[in-house]
Protein backbone atom coordinates (compact mmCIF):
# COMPACT_ATOMS: atom_id res chain seq x y z
CA UNK A 1 0.00 0.00 0.00
CA UNK A 2 1.31 3.49 -1.46
CA UNK A 3 1.41 6.29 1.39
CA UNK A 4 -0.57 9.11 0.77
CA UNK A 5 1.74 11.77 2.84
CA UNK A 6 4.53 11.38 4.19
CA UNK A 7 6.47 14.11 6.16
CA UNK A 8 9.31 15.73 7.34
CA UNK A 9 9.24 17.91 10.49
CA UNK A 10 12.31 19.62 11.98
CA UNK A 11 10.92 19.16 15.37
CA UNK A 12 9.07 17.08 17.65
CA UNK A 13 6.09 19.59 18.98
CA UNK A 14 6.22 20.76 14.78
CA UNK A 15 5.64 17.12 14.06
CA UNK A 16 2.66 16.28 16.51
CA UNK A 17 1.49 19.61 15.57
CA UNK A 18 1.65 18.28 11.84
CA UNK A 19 0.12 15.01 12.86
CA UNK A 20 -3.07 15.67 14.70
CA UNK A 21 -4.00 18.36 11.55
CA UNK A 22 -4.02 15.35 9.28
CA UNK A 23 -5.91 13.20 11.63
CA UNK A 24 -8.31 16.17 12.22
CA UNK A 25 -8.88 15.82 8.28
CA UNK A 26 -9.79 12.36 7.83
CA UNK A 27 -5.91 10.71 7.79
CA UNK A 28 -4.56 7.69 9.66
CA UNK A 29 -1.24 8.97 10.72
CA UNK A 30 2.02 7.31 12.45
CA UNK A 31 4.05 9.38 14.22
CA UNK A 32 7.89 8.63 14.52
CA UNK A 33 10.52 9.68 16.11
CA UNK A 34 13.48 9.59 13.89
CA UNK A 35 14.21 7.66 10.62
CA UNK A 36 12.67 4.01 12.22
CA UNK A 37 15.14 1.68 12.41
CA UNK A 38 13.32 -1.79 11.79
CA UNK A 39 10.13 -2.79 10.34
CA UNK A 40 6.67 -0.80 10.63
CA UNK A 41 3.15 -2.04 9.49
CA UNK A 42 1.95 0.76 7.73
CA UNK A 43 -0.51 -1.21 5.67
CA UNK A 44 -3.64 0.94 7.41
CA UNK A 45 -1.93 4.17 7.26
CA UNK A 46 -2.51 7.31 5.02
CA UNK A 47 0.20 9.55 6.66
CA UNK A 48 3.77 9.32 8.12
CA UNK A 49 5.23 12.13 9.99
CA UNK A 50 9.29 11.66 10.59
CA UNK A 51 10.09 13.77 13.56
CA UNK A 52 13.79 15.10 13.71
CA UNK A 53 15.23 17.67 15.84
CA UNK A 54 16.97 19.45 13.32
CA UNK A 55 15.88 22.78 13.37
CA UNK A 56 19.17 24.32 14.82
CA UNK A 57 21.73 21.76 14.83
CA UNK A 58 24.49 22.51 11.86
CA UNK A 59 22.60 22.91 8.03
CA UNK A 60 24.90 19.98 7.03
CA UNK A 61 23.66 17.68 9.33
CA UNK A 62 19.73 19.12 9.16
CA UNK A 63 20.33 18.18 5.52
CA UNK A 64 21.59 14.71 6.32
CA UNK A 65 19.13 13.85 8.40
CA UNK A 66 16.15 15.30 6.27
CA UNK A 67 17.56 12.91 3.18
CA UNK A 68 17.61 9.82 5.32
CA UNK A 69 14.18 10.44 6.04
CA UNK A 70 13.26 11.33 2.72
CA UNK A 71 15.08 7.67 1.71
CA UNK A 72 12.89 5.73 4.01
CA UNK A 73 9.22 7.65 2.70
CA UNK A 74 10.59 6.94 -1.07
CA UNK A 75 11.19 3.49 0.08
CA UNK A 76 7.70 3.29 1.21
CA UNK A 77 5.96 4.83 -1.57
CA UNK A 78 4.93 8.20 0.11
CA UNK A 79 3.48 10.34 -3.18
CA UNK A 80 3.59 13.80 -1.73
CA UNK A 81 6.62 14.73 0.58
CA UNK A 82 5.68 17.92 3.39
CA UNK A 83 8.57 19.75 4.46
CA UNK A 84 7.47 20.72 7.52
CA UNK A 85 8.70 23.71 9.62
CA UNK A 86 7.68 26.63 12.60
CA UNK A 87 4.90 29.17 11.49
CA UNK A 88 6.95 31.91 12.56
CA UNK A 89 9.91 30.62 10.01
CA UNK A 90 12.36 29.34 12.61
CA UNK A 91 15.89 29.57 11.18
CA UNK A 92 18.70 31.89 10.28
CA UNK A 93 20.38 33.27 7.63
CA UNK A 94 22.62 30.27 6.96
CA UNK A 95 19.00 27.47 7.57
CA UNK A 96 17.97 25.24 7.93
CA UNK A 97 15.24 25.59 5.74
CA UNK A 98 16.36 27.47 2.77
CA UNK A 99 19.48 24.33 2.33
CA UNK A 100 16.83 21.52 3.37
CA UNK A 101 14.53 22.46 0.98
CA UNK A 102 17.25 23.00 -1.82
CA UNK A 103 18.28 18.95 -0.97
CA UNK A 104 14.57 17.70 -1.19
CA UNK A 105 13.69 19.76 -4.11
CA UNK A 106 17.09 18.45 -6.44
CA UNK A 107 16.53 14.83 -5.07
CA UNK A 108 12.78 14.60 -5.79
CA UNK A 109 13.58 16.49 -9.21
CA UNK A 110 10.27 19.14 -8.85
CA UNK A 111 9.92 22.32 -10.08
CA UNK A 112 8.04 25.04 -7.85
CA UNK A 113 7.64 24.34 -4.27
CA UNK A 114 4.94 26.35 -2.25
CA UNK A 115 6.49 27.82 0.80
CA UNK A 116 3.64 28.69 3.34
CA UNK A 117 4.10 28.38 7.10
CA UNK A 118 0.99 30.48 7.78
CA UNK A 119 -1.23 29.31 10.64
CA UNK A 120 -4.25 31.98 10.99
CA UNK A 121 -5.96 30.14 13.82
CA UNK A 122 -3.01 31.31 15.63
CA UNK A 123 -2.53 34.57 14.58
CA UNK A 124 0.50 33.59 11.86
CA UNK A 125 -0.46 35.08 8.11
CA UNK A 126 0.95 36.13 5.40
CA UNK A 127 0.20 39.20 3.11
CA UNK A 128 2.70 40.24 0.39
CA UNK A 129 4.84 37.62 1.82
CA UNK A 130 5.49 39.21 5.22
CA UNK A 131 4.71 37.18 8.09
CA UNK A 132 2.63 38.71 10.81
CA UNK A 133 2.38 37.23 14.14
CA UNK A 134 -1.08 38.28 15.40
CA UNK A 135 -1.13 42.32 14.48
CA UNK A 136 2.35 42.43 14.45
CA UNK A 137 5.15 41.65 11.61
CA UNK A 138 7.33 39.18 12.67
CA UNK A 139 9.89 41.06 13.16
CA UNK A 140 8.43 43.23 15.83
CA UNK A 141 6.78 40.15 17.77
CA UNK A 142 8.54 38.26 20.16
CA UNK A 143 10.58 35.99 18.05
CA UNK A 144 12.67 39.05 17.42
CA UNK A 145 14.32 37.63 20.71
CA UNK A 146 14.28 34.35 20.34
CA UNK A 147 17.46 32.27 22.05
CA UNK A 148 18.45 30.31 19.25
CA UNK A 149 16.86 32.10 15.98
CA UNK A 150 16.26 35.11 16.72
CA UNK A 151 13.57 36.56 13.60
CA UNK A 152 14.53 39.80 12.55
CA UNK A 153 13.18 39.88 9.38
CA UNK A 154 9.69 39.49 8.03
CA UNK A 155 9.76 39.53 4.19
CA UNK A 156 9.87 35.58 4.02
CA UNK A 157 10.59 35.80 -0.06
CA UNK A 158 13.89 38.20 1.34
CA UNK A 159 14.14 35.06 4.05
CA UNK A 160 14.23 32.24 2.09
CA UNK A 161 15.96 33.93 -0.70
CA UNK A 162 18.88 34.45 1.44
CA UNK A 163 19.07 30.55 2.81
CA UNK A 164 18.58 29.27 -0.61
CA UNK A 165 20.47 28.70 -4.38
CA UNK A 166 17.35 28.89 -6.39
CA UNK A 167 15.01 31.89 -7.11
CA UNK A 168 12.15 32.71 -4.94
CA UNK A 169 8.69 34.04 -6.10
CA UNK A 170 5.38 35.45 -4.64
CA UNK A 171 2.05 34.69 -4.98
CA UNK A 172 0.22 37.56 -3.30
CA UNK A 173 -3.05 37.37 -1.32
CA UNK A 174 -5.22 39.41 -4.45
CA UNK A 175 -4.50 36.00 -6.95
CA UNK A 176 -4.86 33.65 -3.85
CA UNK A 177 -8.52 34.68 -3.04
CA UNK A 178 -8.96 33.60 -6.80
CA UNK A 179 -8.77 30.24 -5.93
CA UNK A 180 -6.25 27.18 -6.72
CA UNK A 181 -6.74 27.73 -11.20
CA UNK A 182 -5.64 31.27 -9.89
CA UNK A 183 -2.92 29.84 -7.61
CA UNK A 184 -1.73 27.46 -10.03
CA UNK A 185 -1.30 29.87 -13.24
CA UNK A 186 0.19 32.10 -11.14
CA UNK A 187 2.68 28.84 -10.27
CA UNK A 188 3.58 27.95 -13.69
CA UNK A 189 4.24 31.91 -14.42
CA UNK A 190 6.85 31.67 -11.71
CA UNK A 191 8.34 28.79 -13.21
CA UNK A 192 8.58 29.99 -16.88
CA UNK A 193 10.74 33.06 -15.26
CA UNK A 194 12.94 30.48 -13.26
CA UNK A 195 11.45 30.49 -10.02
CA UNK A 196 12.00 27.38 -8.26
CA UNK A 197 10.00 28.68 -5.12
CA UNK A 198 6.48 30.56 -4.58
CA UNK A 199 5.96 32.04 -1.02
CA UNK A 200 1.99 32.02 -0.66
CA UNK A 201 0.02 34.62 0.82
CA UNK A 202 -2.67 33.22 3.44
CA UNK A 203 -5.15 35.23 6.00
CA UNK A 204 -7.42 32.40 6.84
CA UNK A 205 -8.17 28.97 6.08
CA UNK A 206 -10.02 29.42 2.77
CA UNK A 207 -6.50 30.63 1.36
CA UNK A 208 -5.05 27.61 2.97
CA UNK A 209 -7.48 25.23 1.44
CA UNK A 210 -7.58 27.08 -1.78
CA UNK A 211 -3.29 26.45 -1.62
CA UNK A 212 -3.82 22.86 -0.58
CA UNK A 213 -5.73 22.33 -3.62
CA UNK A 214 -3.69 23.99 -5.78
CA UNK A 215 -1.03 21.85 -4.52
CA UNK A 216 -2.79 18.49 -5.20
CA UNK A 217 -0.27 17.22 -8.00
CA UNK A 218 3.04 18.90 -6.08
CA UNK A 219 5.43 15.98 -5.26
CA UNK A 220 6.92 18.48 -2.58
CA UNK A 221 4.97 20.92 -0.12
CA UNK A 222 6.72 23.18 2.42
CA UNK A 223 5.02 25.16 5.42
CA UNK A 224 3.56 25.06 8.91
CA UNK A 225 1.20 22.47 9.62
CA UNK A 226 -1.98 24.65 8.66
CA UNK A 227 -1.42 24.00 5.15
CA UNK A 228 -1.22 20.77 5.59
CA UNK A 229 -5.08 20.49 6.01
CA UNK A 230 -6.31 21.11 2.16
CA UNK A 231 -4.08 17.82 1.19
CA UNK A 232 -6.41 14.99 2.35
CA UNK A 233 -8.94 16.19 0.42
CA UNK A 234 -6.72 15.76 -2.75
CA UNK A 235 -6.29 12.20 -2.13
CA UNK A 236 -10.26 11.55 -1.55
CA UNK A 237 -10.03 12.10 2.39
CA UNK A 238 -12.51 13.86 3.81
CA UNK A 239 -12.23 15.10 7.70
CA UNK A 240 -13.50 13.44 10.60
CA UNK A 241 -16.67 14.62 12.69
CA UNK A 242 -16.29 12.32 16.40
CA UNK A 243 -15.84 13.23 19.73
CA UNK A 244 -11.73 13.23 19.88
CA UNK A 245 -10.03 10.99 22.26
CA UNK A 246 -7.96 11.44 25.29
CA UNK A 247 -5.36 9.69 27.33
CA UNK A 248 -6.55 7.43 29.73
CA UNK A 249 -3.74 6.90 32.05
CA UNK A 250 -2.89 6.94 35.92
CA UNK A 251 -0.22 9.10 37.22
CA UNK A 252 0.90 12.24 38.59
CA UNK A 253 1.04 15.60 36.60
CA UNK A 254 3.96 17.83 36.15
CA UNK A 255 5.47 20.59 33.26
CA UNK A 256 8.28 20.90 32.27
CA UNK A 257 8.91 24.09 30.51
CA UNK A 258 12.25 25.17 28.82
CA UNK A 259 10.77 27.43 26.40
CA UNK A 260 11.85 31.42 26.82
CA UNK A 261 8.76 32.18 24.25
CA UNK A 262 6.17 35.11 25.30
CA UNK A 263 3.49 32.55 25.21
CA UNK A 264 5.11 30.19 27.57
CA UNK A 265 6.28 32.77 30.09
CA UNK A 266 2.52 34.10 30.48
CA UNK A 267 1.01 30.50 30.79
CA UNK A 268 3.79 29.86 33.67
CA UNK A 269 2.66 33.03 35.09
CA UNK A 270 -0.78 32.42 35.30
CA UNK A 271 -0.64 29.32 36.61
CA UNK A 272 2.09 29.58 39.31
CA UNK A 273 -0.04 31.18 42.23
CA UNK A 274 -2.17 27.61 41.87
CA UNK A 275 0.69 24.72 41.36
CA UNK A 276 4.17 24.32 43.64
CA UNK A 277 6.64 25.55 41.04
CA UNK A 278 10.43 25.55 40.76
CA UNK A 279 12.46 27.95 38.31
CA UNK A 280 15.55 26.75 36.88
CA UNK A 281 18.71 28.71 36.89
CA UNK A 282 20.86 28.29 33.99
CA UNK A 283 23.86 29.26 35.92
CA UNK A 284 22.83 27.22 38.66
CA UNK A 285 22.92 24.21 36.42
CA UNK A 286 26.14 24.77 35.36
CA UNK A 287 27.93 25.37 38.70
CA UNK A 288 25.66 22.21 40.15
CA UNK A 289 23.62 24.24 42.56
CA UNK A 290 20.88 22.25 40.94
CA UNK A 291 20.71 18.72 40.17
CA UNK A 292 18.52 16.47 38.91
CA UNK A 293 18.09 14.38 41.97
CA UNK A 294 17.31 17.75 44.40
CA UNK A 295 14.47 18.64 41.66
CA UNK A 296 13.65 14.85 41.94
CA UNK A 297 13.16 15.28 45.94
CA UNK A 298 11.47 19.02 45.97
CA UNK A 299 8.47 16.90 42.89
CA UNK A 300 7.77 13.85 44.99
CA UNK A 301 7.79 16.25 48.34
CA UNK A 302 4.56 17.75 46.64
CA UNK A 303 0.78 16.83 47.33
CA UNK A 304 -0.10 14.45 44.76
CA UNK A 305 -2.91 15.80 43.85
CA UNK A 306 -1.37 18.83 42.00
CA UNK A 307 0.35 18.99 39.10
CA UNK A 308 3.96 20.54 39.60
CA UNK A 309 5.83 23.37 37.29
CA UNK A 310 9.28 22.75 36.87
CA UNK A 311 10.53 25.59 34.30
CA UNK A 312 13.88 27.50 32.98
CA UNK A 313 11.72 30.19 31.29
CA UNK A 314 13.05 34.02 31.92
CA UNK A 315 13.04 36.96 30.16
CA UNK A 316 14.76 38.08 26.68
CA UNK A 317 17.13 40.43 28.93
CA UNK A 318 17.99 37.93 31.23
CA UNK A 319 18.39 35.53 28.66
CA UNK A 320 20.64 37.09 26.34
CA UNK A 321 23.10 38.01 29.37
CA UNK A 322 23.19 34.59 30.68
CA UNK A 323 23.73 33.90 27.06
CA UNK A 324 26.96 35.97 26.82
CA UNK A 325 28.20 34.67 29.94
CA UNK A 326 27.72 30.56 29.12
CA UNK A 327 27.43 30.71 25.27
CA UNK A 328 24.48 30.18 23.37
CA UNK A 329 25.05 26.53 23.01
CA UNK A 330 26.16 25.60 26.02
CA UNK A 331 22.92 27.48 27.59
CA UNK A 332 20.42 25.46 25.89
CA UNK A 333 22.20 22.19 26.62
CA UNK A 334 22.36 22.70 29.90
CA UNK A 335 18.63 23.23 30.25
CA UNK A 336 17.99 20.25 27.51
CA UNK A 337 20.20 17.79 29.41
CA UNK A 338 18.43 18.51 32.59
CA UNK A 339 14.92 18.49 31.36
CA UNK A 340 15.57 15.20 29.90
CA UNK A 341 17.07 13.42 33.02
CA UNK A 342 14.57 15.07 35.17
CA UNK A 343 11.60 13.65 32.57
CA UNK A 344 13.47 10.08 33.18
CA UNK A 345 13.00 10.16 36.97
CA UNK A 346 10.07 11.68 36.76
CA UNK A 347 8.67 8.84 34.74
CA UNK A 348 10.45 6.25 37.31
CA UNK A 349 8.36 8.38 40.38
CA UNK A 350 4.85 7.67 39.08
CA UNK A 351 4.32 11.06 36.63
CA UNK A 352 3.14 9.36 33.72
CA UNK A 353 1.38 12.63 32.24
CA UNK A 354 3.64 15.27 31.28
CA UNK A 355 3.16 18.32 29.51
CA UNK A 356 6.24 19.34 27.52
CA UNK A 357 6.96 23.11 26.65
CA UNK A 358 9.31 24.14 23.76
CA UNK A 359 10.81 22.04 20.61
CA UNK A 360 14.03 22.14 21.41
CA UNK A 361 13.00 20.57 25.07
CA UNK A 362 10.52 18.11 23.95
CA UNK A 363 13.04 16.61 21.34
CA UNK A 364 15.09 16.22 24.20
CA UNK A 365 12.72 14.83 26.66
CA UNK A 366 11.26 11.87 24.30
CA UNK A 367 14.35 11.03 22.92
CA UNK A 368 15.47 10.59 26.56
CA UNK A 369 12.35 8.60 27.08
CA UNK A 370 13.52 6.63 24.14
CA UNK A 371 10.10 6.87 22.68
CA UNK A 372 10.45 5.33 18.84
CA UNK A 373 6.57 6.71 18.30
CA UNK A 374 3.52 8.37 19.60
CA UNK A 375 -0.23 8.00 18.92
CA UNK A 376 -2.15 11.06 18.37
CA UNK A 377 -4.70 11.65 20.10
CA UNK A 378 -7.11 14.67 20.76
CA UNK A 379 -6.33 18.72 20.40
CA UNK A 380 -5.78 21.07 23.47
CA UNK A 381 -5.63 23.97 21.58
CA UNK A 382 -4.78 24.39 18.28
CA UNK A 383 -1.25 22.52 17.01
CA UNK A 384 -0.96 20.67 20.20
CA UNK A 385 -2.62 17.08 20.84
CA UNK A 386 -2.44 15.02 23.57
CA UNK A 387 -0.48 12.02 22.26
CA UNK A 388 0.26 8.69 24.44
CA UNK A 389 3.07 6.45 24.12
CA UNK A 390 3.38 3.20 22.19
CA UNK A 391 5.87 0.99 24.26
CA UNK A 392 7.35 0.97 27.37
CA UNK A 393 5.87 2.19 30.71
CA UNK A 394 2.40 4.06 29.60
CA UNK A 395 2.58 7.59 29.73
CA UNK A 396 0.05 10.66 28.13
CA UNK A 397 2.69 13.70 26.78
CA UNK A 398 1.78 16.98 25.16
CA UNK A 399 4.44 18.05 23.53
CA UNK A 400 4.01 21.90 22.60
CA UNK A 401 5.58 24.28 21.17
CA UNK A 402 6.23 27.55 22.96
CA UNK A 403 4.61 29.66 20.77
CA UNK A 404 1.20 27.84 21.31
CA UNK A 405 -1.99 27.75 23.36
CA UNK A 406 -4.00 29.71 25.58
CA UNK A 407 -3.35 31.70 28.98
CA UNK A 408 -4.60 28.49 30.95
CA UNK A 409 -3.03 25.64 28.77
CA UNK A 410 -1.45 24.25 31.47
CA UNK A 411 -4.54 23.68 33.34
CA UNK A 412 -6.48 23.00 30.88
CA UNK A 413 -4.62 20.30 29.41
CA UNK A 414 -5.23 17.89 32.77
CA UNK A 415 -8.84 19.05 33.19
CA UNK A 416 -9.22 17.07 29.98
CA UNK A 417 -7.38 14.46 31.39
CA UNK A 418 -10.00 14.05 34.24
Amino acid sequence: MRLKIGAIADDFTGATDLAVTLAKNGMKVAQFFGVPTGPVDLSRTDAVVVALKSRTIPAPDAVAQSLDALDWLQRHKAEQVFFKYCSTFDSTADGNIGPVSDELVDRLGVELVFVCPAFPVNGRTIYMGHLFVNDQLLSDSPMKDHPLTPMRDSNLVALMQLQSRHRVGLIPHATVSGGSKAIRDAADNLVSKGARYAVVDALDDNDLAAIGQAAAQHRLVTGGSAVAQGLPRNFGVQPVDSTPAFPSIDGRNAVLAGSCSAATRTQIDWIKPFWPNRRIDVEAIADGTITCDELLRWATDQPAATPILIHASADPGDVADIQSRLGIARSGALVETLMAELANVLRTAGFRRLVVAGGETSGAVVKALDLPALEILGEIDPGVPWTQTMSGPPMALALKSGNFGGVDFFEKAFKMLG
